[in-house]
């Protein structure tokens, strides 16, 4: 491996620089909450394209929010153990080009799943309700209050519900060690018991498409850590066939 320079607690400059802009992100969420009453969550989340609150920085900003203590935590641990060994074997450059490739192709995942859910629901409702969830619905969101009819009110989640967090860059950094290193042992918290990288990879893709299949509404994007595990998939195999080496 090669010897790049480390910095607090060992780590590699790019996971501790991505582990410490999450921190400080979630430090300003909870702060501007609490002093100023600004839901950060909701301006830096990544909103649908035709929600009249999306905006294409979000596109980067959301990979950088979370929803809370434990979502933080799982993402960040898990760079923090499997990120340094990729960045050490790959290098700065092609780490960081690597996370945020899972990371973008994550939300192009999920925002192609959200797509096709919003071209289902506009064509279930009237022309009269469509409009009236379009201009209507975000003022009614924030003031706490959603549509009775079903299908008005899953459009009106759908436009004004932002995606927050990592996992999708984190899935495709677990995708990454499983492919660069199949044998290596691993222990699992729950049960406690060793399991080779391949078949964690392969469980927890095969988890999450069956999350994704069977709960397509969940407040999980599973279509988001999928994506992340097949654009990571995808950049591996690229390397492999235009270089000689990963390495």
């Amino acid at each position: 491996m090669n010897g790049y320079g480390r910095g607090i607690l060992g780590l590699p400059p790019v996971v501790k620089n991505i582990i410490m802009i999450n921190v400080l992100m979630i430090l300003a969420y909870y702060a501007a909450n609490s002093v100023f009453g600004i839901d950060l969550n909701s301006l830096l989340g990544l909103y649908f394209p035709k929600s009249e609150q999306f905006k294409p920085l979000q596109i980067v900003t959301h990979m950088f929010m979370h929803g809370g203590f434990w979502h933080i935590f799982f993402n960040m641990y898990a760079l923090f153990i499997f990120g340094p060994i990729l960045e050490n074997v790959w290098g700065p450059k092609r780490f960081f080009i690597f996370y945020m490739v899972c990371g973008l192709g994550a939300a192009f995942t999920h925002e192609s799943v959200i797509f096709f859910q919003y071209h289902h629901l506009i064509q279930s409702l009237t022309p009269e309700n469509l409009q009236i969830v379009l201009n209507e619905g975000t003022a009614y969101f924030h003031q706490g209050k959603v549509f009775t009819d079903p299908d008005m009110q899953s459009l009106q989640i759908l436009l004004n519900t932002p995606t927050v967090g990592a996992s999708g860059a984190i899935f495709g950094v677990l995708l990454a060690f499983g492919v660069l290193f199949p044998n290596t042992q691993l222990m699992l918290l729950i049960p406690p018991i060793p399991i080779k990288a391949k078949y964690l990879v392969l469980g927890y893709g095969a988890l999450e498409l069956f999350l994704a299949v069977t709960q397509p509404g969940s407040n999980i994007a599973h279509a988001a850590h999928l994506g992340g595990m097949l654009f990571g998939y995808l950049l591996i195999r690229y390397w492999r066939k235009t270089t000689n080496t990963l390495f």
